[in-house]
This record gives C-alpha cells, structure tokens and sequence, in this order.
C-alpha cells in the first residue's frame, strides 16, 4: 500500500497517466470522427468563415454561443487550415495541462485524489471529454475554483472568461459571490472582465448580435438526451401515437416530439430560473449559519451546475464535463467528505459514454438497452442534486469542517517555502 501511494503522488506517474488517458480518449474521438462531429462539420466552418473575413459568427451574426467561444474555435487553424483536428486536440490537451498543473502543485494528498479522480472522470466520459467546447469551460472553471482562495482576481476573472465560452460557469460564479465575504470585489471583477470582452466585439460592430447567444436557443425542442426527454423516449419506445425521435437539420439535433413536448420546453427556463434561486437562498441560509466556505461553494456550485442540466431542453452529452469542476474542489477541499458525489458523477460518466457517441445511432432507433441507460443516467442527475442540495441544508458546524483544507499552492505562481494548506476556520476575506 505504501508503494502504491508513493507511485500516485508521484509527478511521473500523474503526467504520465494524464497523457495516456488524453491519447485513449483522443483516439477514441477520432475513430470515425464520431466524437469530432461538432468540431469537424460545425467549428471548422464557423474558424474559416471568421478568417476569410465573410461571416464572423456573433459579430457579423447571431450566435448560440458567447463571444468567447470564438477564440478556442479560432486558435486550431494555428496549425495549419488542413489540421484543424489535430489543432483542436493539442489545444484541449493543453488546457486540461494547465488545469492539471494548478491541480497537483504541491502534491497535497486530497488534490492528487482529485487529479486522479478527474483522469478516471475523462476516460469514464470518453470522447465527448474532447469533443466539444466544454472542455475549454471546464478546464478553465478548474483553474478558478482552484485559485479562489489563493488569487481571488485571477480566479474570477478566469471563471468568467469560462462563462464568456459557455455560459453555466456562471453557476460557480454565482456560488463564490455567496460562499465568500468578499463577494462585492468578485461581482466588481466579474463585472469588468465582462466589459472587457464584450468592447472587443462592439468594436467591429457586432451591436446586439453580441447578445444573441441569450435567446439564440430557445425556439429549440427537447433534445433525446435531455432529461424531461425521458418521458417521450419510453413513450416512443412503447410506439404511442405522436411520440417520436426526429431530426431538426437547422439545430443539427435529434429531438423528441409528442403530446405536451411544447409545453414541457417552455417550462424548462423557468423551472431552472426558480430551482436556481431556491438552491442560492439555501446557500445564503448556510452561510448566515457559520458553514464554512469548504462546505458551501463545492456543495452549491455542484447544486448550480446540476440543477442548469437537469433542468434543461438541450441536455447534451458534453454537459456532463461540467461536473467535474465542482466535484475536484469538492475533493481537494473535503477529501473523503466528498466521496459520494464523487462516485455519482463518475457514474453519470460511465452511463453517458455508454450510449454516445458510438452507440447513439442504436439510442435513436430507440434500442430499449440504451432507453434504460438513459434513464438510469438522466436519474442520477437529480440524485447528485438531491445529495447536494440535502448536504447545504443540513447544519455544518465548524467542528465539521475541522480536516477540511483549504488550498496554499496555485500553480504557476511562487508558494512561499513551507507553506501548507490551511484549515477552513481561516479563511481569507
């Protein structure tokens, strides 16, 4: 056992197990381009029209996504107009390098769990890890929450340039402005980082095409693997008159169509917007009550970003990358006190690479096996709700929280020699 710990706490055997599970998953990915299909039929179009000049999405156009986004799905045509792929993969592996490296400094016990948590996470979620922009967001939202205790400023100005890509970091965002007693510096930080971005674009003269990604999708029906998709699949399964599986072609999706699919997509907004100010007013709750921050932001953030899953028509694969952010703070502040979401959303992974991408064809011929994979892994979203939410409401004392951690080491910053991780009763304000 003593061998065992010291090869995982070794930086060798952690860069090395990094770049064999980015080869695994990266090769994956490009048997059949089945795990690039966004990035070769959608991306690459969006960086070559934006370098000719004739369409830059979301300044000359609407967009689905932030502004932001356009950088990672400008950046691989660095490698060459014809290597887009291979560009877009060396650049996920170079962002999850970063998000790793600020991981494991220091080689604190309840990080390097983490890290290698985080490794299993990838190669259990597969290619749809690469695939997508998620993978920039969700390196990104790593580094911030890893940093917040540490560099406040950059951290949140990393976290909200990851909401400036996709927008669910925002999630965290929201659950640092409760969890800490700074939160007026981090709204300010936010708030400027924001206009910054935002000029870059008005600039050229995007006007209102900036803000298009706000209501870009929301004419948009209930994606397959959406959870509220899980009623209509079995009814379509079980051949119910109006319940099927089609293709929108201007979405590229699948989707789900049947009695009460319309209304079900238009409550899905507001059903997130008031799970959302439900699950913040139990943070606030937890915070007025002394709960550590240790306690509070990986519960909340996990709370945040499930509930914007669960709650949504679209419901992607990707979308499951989004945990791992709340559930590596989680670890790396709690260790074992975080153990159960941990195996939740690894299963959630395991569950989601089941069906896609290489058996998604067979979850659209609606292959009853893979409806209740589906299924299963939609329930677990609302399982890693539940234990989150129940985790905020119930009282932390500070006695509680006494082996909690918070984090002395950020990567690539200089650690003053001898510095340890600090308990959770000192936090800085």
């Amino acid at each position: 056992m003593g061998m065992l710990r010291r090869v995982a706490a070794s930086p060798y055997a952690l860069w090395i197990a990094f770049l064999l599970v980015h080869i695994v998953v990266g090769g994956l990915a490009l048997i059949g381009g089945k795990g690039l299909g966004d990035v070769i039929f959608v991306y690459e179009p969006w960086a070559r029209l934006a370098a000719m000049g004739s369409s830059v999405v979301g300044v000359t156009t609407d967009w689905v996504y932030p502004f932001g986004a356009l950088v990672p799905i400008m950046l691989p045509l660095l490698f060459g107009v014809d290597n887009y792929v291979g560009g877009w993969l060396t650049l996920v592996l170079l962002v999850d390098a970063a998000a790793f490296a600020v991981l494991i400094v220091g080689r604190e016990p309840r990080r390097l769990t983490a890290a290698w948590w985080w490794l299993a996470f990838l190669l259990l979620l597969g290619p749809i890890a690469v695939g997508r922009l998620d993978a920039f967001s969700a390196a990104l939202a790593i580094i911030g929450l890893l940093w917040l205790t540490v560099h406040e400023k950059a951290a949140v100005a990393v976290l909200t340039i990851a909401t400036w890509i996709k927008v669910w970091p925002a999630a965290l965002l929201a659950a640092a402005v409760v969890a800490f007693r700074t939160r007026w510096r981090i709204i300010s930080v936010a708030v400027a980082t924001s206009l910054i971005i935002v000029a870059v674009p008005l600039i050229f003269g995007a006007g209102m095409h900036v803000l298009s990604f706000v209501t870009a999708q929301t004419a948009r029906g209930i994606q397959v693997e959406a959870p509220v998709s899980t009623f209509w699949m079995w009814q379509a399964l079980l051949h119910v008159p109006g319940a099927q599986v089609y293709y929108d072609a201007p979405l590229n999706t699948f989707q789900v169509s049947g009695a009460g699919t319309a209304a079900a997509g238009e409550l899905m907004n507001p059903l997130f917007a008031v799970s959302a100010v439900v699950i913040v007013l139990i943070g606030i709750r937890a915070v007025m009550r002394g709960t550590p921050v240790t306690r509070v932001l990986p519960e909340l953030s996990l709370a945040l970003v499930t509930a914007f899953i669960a709650f949504n028509k679209v419901g992607s694969p990707q979308y499951v990358a989004w945990l791992a952010a709340p559930v590596v703070i989680g670890l790396a502040y709690q260790g074992r006190g975080f153990r159960t979401p941990a195996v939740l959303v690894g299963i959630i992974a395991g569950l989601t690479q089941v069906f896609y991408p290489f058996l998604y064809d067979w979850l659209l011929a609606l292959d009853p096996t893979l409806v209740v994979v589906l299924t299963l892994r939609n329930l677990m979203y609302f399982a890693v709700l539940a234990w989150a939410v129940a985790a905020l409401w119930r009282k932390r004392h500070r006695a509680e929280a006494a082996w909690d951690l918070l984090p002395a080491h950020a990567w690539p910053s200089r650690t003053p020699r001898g510095a340890e991780p600090q308990p959770a009763t000192v936090e800085r304000h």
